[in-house]
């Protein structure tokens, strides 16, 4: 994006061209604003997260495979969009070696109750 403080397009080619990065890791920031944390992700398995302080929402691109989040298991593929409440342990299984998400962090440490 051309100027991150205004508006734009987040392309996922720009991104997909950098994972993985040179030390490895399977994601990059792409947009970072306020609270509002967004990274393309393509992870490899064995996937393992760690509880997140903030709201978190995935956008899949591409893939499929299933979100592990509390005691529950629930499938996904692309167009899907999931949500994974601030502290919720999470992780993916059975995915796709093509999966590819749009990460995005944000709100307060805490995460934000519905009114």
């Amino acid at each position: 994006m051309d100027d991150p403080m205004r508006s734009g397009v987040i392309r996922l080619a720009d991104y997909a061209a950098k994972v993985p990065t040179p030390e490895g890791e399977r994601s990059v920031l792409a947009l970072k604003r306020g609270t509002l944390d967004v990274r393309l992700s393509v992870p490899v398995p064995p996937n393992r997260q760690t509880p997140h302080e903030q709201d978190e929402l995935y956008a899949v691109i591409r893939g499929h495979g299933v979100l592990i989040h509390g005691d529950e298991r629930t499938a996904f593929s692309a167009g899907d969009l999931l949500f994974v409440a601030a502290g919720v342990e999470h992780h993916y299984a059975d995915f796709s070696v093509d999966l590819a998400l749009w990460r995005i962090f944000y709100g307060k440490a805490g995460g934000e109750l519905p009114e």
